[in-house]
């Protein structure tokens, strides 16, 4: 038996009070006090989501992913690391992956592709597989049915790139963000153009069909979520923890 010294007596440590598990939504999967599901308003979309997560994410606490898919009916969220096509991740048959988007992990930045003078004003901008802005940009936009997100570390939403090659059958698109990310000090992205998961859905699919709608419903359940988040760190910590130390922090996110 362990024997544990308390300061004035011996205590056996199985006889020691361990703390209780905080129970977990079993929709989001955050802690019950972090849950904020029952805010959820449904969207209509005619774009589909499909978002795949590294199965090492573990950012519970603050992922948005589940948050996402949780407003609309033809959203799916998949966690591993590699499916044999579109389909088989989606779960149903598609007629054309062309037709479905992908948020791109390259270099290019919009803010660069845009110094040109090219589409000057787009939220979103179609890419060729060079990287380069693709012409008959509203045709190709005009067109995509579904979008694909990737929830991950930047290393994470890589190794998902590169373990499924059918994505370079479908359309990749970039995002030209008009702020920062809405988490602020909670996390900090290396980049402008970093977001979180549901800002990057809520930016993407407002933009496809051109409805502000979208992006106020989910950027609102996403500013919620925080609001809940800064409020039980005030009051428990363990369960919302604060944010690392400068050199501590996780590797860049694209969307999360």
């Amino acid at each position: 038996m362990r024997i544990a010294y308390s300061g004035f007596m011996l205590i056996p440590s199985d006889a020691m009070p361990t703390p209780e598990r905080v129970a977990e939504c079993p929709q989001c999967l955050k802690a019950m006090p972090l849950c904020i599901c029952d805010s959820v308003t449904p969207i209509e979309s005619r774009v589909a989501l499909l978002i795949l997560q590294h199965p090492q994410e573990q950012d519970r606490e603050l992922g948005t992913a589940r948050l996402a898919v949780a407003h609309f009916a033809n959203a799916t969220l998949r966690v591993g690391l590699s499916w044999p096509s579109l389909a088989k991740a989606l779960g149903r048959p598609v007629a054309d992956p062309a037709r479905w988007a992908v948020l791109y992990l390259g270099s290019a930045r919009a803010a660069d592709l845009l110094a040109q003078d090219l589409h000057a004003k787009a939220d979103i901008i179609a890419l060729t597989r060079k990287g380069e802005v693709a012409e008959s940009q509203r045709a190709i936009l005009g067109g995509i049915e579904g979008v694909v997100l990737l929830d991950g570390t930047w290393s994470q939403a890589k190794a998902l790139w590169w373990r499924n090659p059918w994505m370079l059958k479908c359309q990749r698109v970039i995002l030209n963000p008009a702020r920062p990310s809405r988490y602020g000090r909670l996390r900090r992205e290396p980049r402008r153009d970093g977001l979180s998961t549901i800002e990057a859905a809520a930016m993407i699919l407002a933009s496809l069909q051109r409805r502000a709608d979208i992006a106020e419903t989910l950027n609102a359940s996403f500013e919620r979520m925080l609001a809940r988040y800064r409020e039980v760190q005030a009051t428990t910590p363990e369960i919302a923890p604060r944010p690392a130390a400068k050199g501590n922090q996780r590797s860049h996110r694209r969307n999360r």
